[in-house]
């Protein structure tokens, strides 16, 4: 049975206050980076289960007199069209979305900036669109020598250049859609303006993973590497921290790496460093939150698991290199795991050997594991769905909750009518209609009750799962993985 081991409540007590310090410790104005995902954050509510997938954004709404939110984004990306992988839309769009949901919940979006902009023209018209709603929107430049030329860094002919972004709280947010968007370059450039004008500002870093007071072999940790492979985020002693405190914290390489320059360019801006170490700059509490590491380390280890998984499908459609699924599986070694860790994993490969055809397996909060087949009128993932809600509602398995004579008509209505070579239902139309036949029928009822329950289940298929099966799990709050196979030997398998 699933445990939490993170207290939600006091992370974002103990998060706020720590913020407001860093705050008052600048004199009152402060360019917080913050990495990772502000909204949405799935990966943090996995591995630390007790963490809402929202608590960024709720802890932001805390500050939210305090703070404006600058959203920045590589016109790079812009360019050619980089997506978000858990969303399937662009970056350009993913800003867009998230200036509306800031927004919808009152907090100001003060601008957005156009980083490493050379004229790319998907960027100028991109510009021109938000304008035209109303955004206002600033243009930094790609420097020579970016970032160890710390001379030309910190001057007219570096951040010199860039547009000064005019604020107006005493916490200025710098987030954007994904990595590699220039957050951090964004927060000193502002920090030389603001000197230039007599302001005196300061930076820090919010940074969920690595957890720096977390042991480096963490399975929290090393789940934070598995999400990173692609980025070949390797996570290490802070060696700064370590040589002027003496104490042992975990950081990552790319912090590390920049943070001579960080130091150099902080000397140069104001006579002398704040900060004796990368672990100095971030704020993050949530080590600090977790009451049973038992819970914690159980979840994260999943969590690598399905990383793995995940990479070995991205192998398999062309989409993953092989030097990901490489690190992946040194990962699982690190942290001493193998598939048979997962236990939907057997039960699915066993469900498929036992029919000859696809089948799926999910576990439920209980620790119960249910089973699906795949038949003539259901998918595997259909009919484990609709397995898992009779389990949930205690209705007795042989219970038909959907009759033949509703999923016929759908089935000839998908075949004859709207083009599909597969007659068999899948999760979202299972949905739909265990949806109206709960109208009728209260055991569908009762069934359509227990949706909320599935939020957290584990799921594994025998074969790779459709795109719309992989939607609608995802949308319910299932974590599923797949065997790295398809169900035939088609080249051409539609999404």
């Amino acid at each position: 049975m699933k445990k939490n081991g993170f207290d939600n409540d006091l992370y974002l007590s103990m998060q706020s206050a720590r913020i407001r310090e860093r705050i008052a410790q600048f004199g009152g104005k402060l360019y917080l980076e913050f990495g990772g995902k502000l909204i949405d954050d799935y990966h943090a509510s996995r591995v630390l289960p007790g963490f809402k997938p929202d608590s960024k954004l709720q802890l932001l709404l805390q500050l939210k007199k305090d703070a404006e939110i600058v959203i920045v984004i590589n016109s790079a990306d812009i360019e050619k069209n980089k997506m978000r992988g858990d969303l399937g839309i662009t970056y350009d769009l993913d800003v867009l979305r998230l200036i509306d949901l800031f927004r919808g919940v009152g907090l100001y979006v003060g601008s957005v900036v156009l980083t490493r902009y050379a004229g790319q023209s998907s960027a100028v018209a991109f510009q021109k669109k938000l304008e035209g709603l109303g955004v206002r929107v600033y243009r930094h430049y790609p420097i020579d020598g970016y970032p160890s030329d710390v001379e030309k860094i910190v001057g007219e002919e570096g951040y010199g250049k860039n547009e000064y972004i005019e604020t107006t709280h005493s916490l200025v947010v710098v987030t954007a859609p994904g990595p590699g968007s220039g957050k951090m370059a964004t927060c000193l450039s502002q920090l030389y303006h603001e000197n230039k004008r007599g302001i005196k500002a300061g930076y820090a870093k919010f940074e969920t993973f690595p957890i720096w007071n977390l042991p480096l072999r963490h399975a929290v940790n090393i789940a934070y590497e598995a999400a990173t492979a692609d980025l070949n985020d390797v996570n290490m002693i802070d060696p700064f921290h370590l040589d002027a405190y003496g104490v042992t914290t975990v950081n990552y390489n790319r912090d590390v790496e920049v943070f001579p320059v960080l130091q150099a360019t902080f000397n140069k801006i104001y006579g002398s460093s704040p900060y004796k170490s990368p672990t100095d700059m971030g704020v993050n509490m949530a080590g600090n939150c977790i009451f049973d590491d038992e819970a914690v380390t159980a979840a994260a280890k999943q969590e690598i698991i399905r990383r793995y998984y995940v990479a070995l499908c991205g192998q398999r459609d062309g989409t993953t290199e092989e030097a990901i699924v490489r690190k992946l599986e040194l990962l699982m070694k690190q942290a001493e795991l193998t598939p048979a860790d997962r236990p939907v994993i057997g039960a699915a490969l066993a469900r498929a050997e036992e029919t000859g055809a696809p089948a799926a397996a999910m576990e439920l909060p209980d620790g119960r594991i249910i089973t699906g087949k795949t038949s003539s009128l259901l998918g595997a993932s259909a009919a484990l769905l609709l397995n898992a809600l009779k389990a949930l509602a205690g209705i007795e398995k042989e219970t038909l909750l959907i009759p033949p004579e509703i999923i016929e008509p759908l089935q000839d209505l998908k075949v004859n009518h709207l083009g599909n070579n597969n007659p068999r239902l899948h999760t979202d139309e299972v949905l739909v209609a265990l949806s109206i036949c709960a109208f009728s029928s209260p055991v569908a009822e009762r069934a359509m009750q227990k949706l909320s329950n599935l939020s957290g289940c584990e799921v594994h298929s025998s074969v790779i799962l459709a795109q719309i099966d992989s939607k609608t799990f995802s949308k319910l709050g299932v974590n599923v993985t797949c065997e790295p196979r398809y169900q035939t030997k088609k080249l051409y398998h539609k999404k």
